[in-house]
């Protein structure tokens, strides 16, 4: 496997950053709105304003959960993986049936993101993820299924880093 983990972890971070900004410019705005003049109530059934507090509420709660995962992806280590699949494994697999090799990142937060590095694609996964509660544990060899809404999965694991 060439995929490099520091690497890796820093396009992540950049990623989970850029999300927050976004997610930081959005809740401040809607708050704002939620306070402008033009956002008061006209009649008893008007709740435009009560609509935008609970949305800029909802933001504020998502910037948290940003902040959140991009402290503990501060404090992630990126060090060599052992034997088996754990927190921090940098995963190959190979789809039984089609043959097709995918990488996946075991991370503790910040999982569903797709990074490229040297052409190759790696999906973040967190334990929490059906897919990464399959692999915790298993070894290079080591072969397993996983259902999905699509049926059935079969995949190899080729290799850990």
């Amino acid at each position: 496997m060439r995929l490099d983990k520091v690497r890796l972890l820093e396009g992540l971070r950049a990623r989970v950053e850029a999300d927050l900004a976004a997610v930081e410019r959005r809740q401040r705005d809607t708050a704002a709105g939620a306070t402008h003049a033009e956002s008061r109530s006209e009649h008893a059934k008007d709740t435009r304003a009560t609509e935008q507090s609970y949305l800029a509420r909802g933001l504020a709660e998502r910037v948290e959960a940003l902040r959140e995962t991009r402290d503990r992806l501060a404090r992630l280590p990126v060090g060599a993986s052992g034997d088996t699949i754990a927190v921090g494994s940098l995963v190959t697999l190979r789809d039984l049936e089609s043959d097709a090799l995918e990488h996946a990142w075991l991370v503790p937060v910040a999982g569903g993101f797709e990074l490229e590095q040297a052409g190759q694609h790696v999906r973040t996964l967190t334990p929490a993820a059906p897919l990464g509660r399959a692999l915790l544990g298993l070894e290079a060899g080591d072969e397993a299924q996983l259902r999905t809404p699509a049926g059935e999965r079969h995949f190899e694991i080729v290799e850990i880093g």
